[in-house]
């Protein structure tokens, strides 16, 4: 079973990639790199033979013309407390067609989505990720890493920290990751971009697998399939953080 990550570029084309490979019960790293057009990441896809599980950082469904999606409410509801809250996403927005006519491709070339799925079941699938929940829900942290916005010294340093956690919490998860040592923290504004929607793909490869490997035993989903959904890995089970759908 392999596991994609994407890290998809809303505004603009580029987007990071990253190829998880299960061997026996391990994960290992096959491919960390940045696509600069959706149609390489697509082709790249398209290549893969077999059992697949595409794990997207973007709003591929978006059902509402305009306002908050469902997830986003419950990403808000849940996470917000850890500054980890979703970006509204509606049709009215300049992204919304190229961020849904990503997951179209993808259901074109057999990914199924998949908010619901029988654990450790081989198939072709696709899920709605957020890296920024994940990183408190398997890092255990108070809130988010502030990598994307504002000093350069400052992303610089929380990047450093992504970088640390990603190398020593993956392979110590279920199922482990087993990483190479992962790309030094440049120096550069531009190259410091490149290297943090890489990591992000390399995170949502890991949550697509550990939805693949545990089910809604130990994820959570907020939405479904017709409102949205995103997933969420909850390692300490689903109810850590009360119900996922609205009351």
């Amino acid at each position: 079973m392999k596991f994609v990550g994407v890290d998809l570029g809303w505004q603009s084309q580029p987007s990071g990639f990253c190829l998880l490979t299960l061997q026996g019960d391990r994960l290992t790293l096959d491919t960390l790199t940045r696509y600069e057009h959706h149609g390489e990441i697509l082709a790249t896809i398209g290549a893969i033979a077999g059992p697949a599980l595409i794990a997207v950082d973007a709003p591929t469904l978006i059902p509402n013309a305009t306002g908050m999606r469902l997830p986003d409410r419950l990403a808000h509801r849940h996470f917000g407390k850890y500054q980890a809250g979703a970006y509204p996403a509606n049709q009215s927005l300049p992204f919304a067609a190229r961020t849904v006519a990503f997951g179209q491709a993808l259901e074109s070339q057999g990914f199924a989505h998949a908010p619901a799925l029988i654990p450790q079941q081989p198939g072709r699938y696709q899920i709605e990720v957020f890296p920024h929940p994940a990183t408190i829900t398997l890092f255990g942290l108070p809130r988010i890493l502030r990598y994307k916005k504002g000093r350069l010294a400052d992303r610089a340093a929380e990047l450093t920290r992504y970088r640390t956690y990603l190398q020593t919490v993956l392979p110590t998860l279920v199922p482990p990751c087993s990483l190479p040592e992962l790309p030094p923290i440049p120096a550069t504004g531009a190259a410091l971009k490149n290297l943090e929607d890489r990591l992000d793909s390399l995170l949502c490869a890991y949550i697509g697998a550990h939805w693949w490997y545990w089910g809604t035993a130990r994820n959570l989903v907020l939405g479904d399939r017709e409102q949205g959904y995103i997933v969420v890995p909850a390692p300490s089970g689903s109810k850590l953080f009360g119900p996922a759908q609205p009351s």
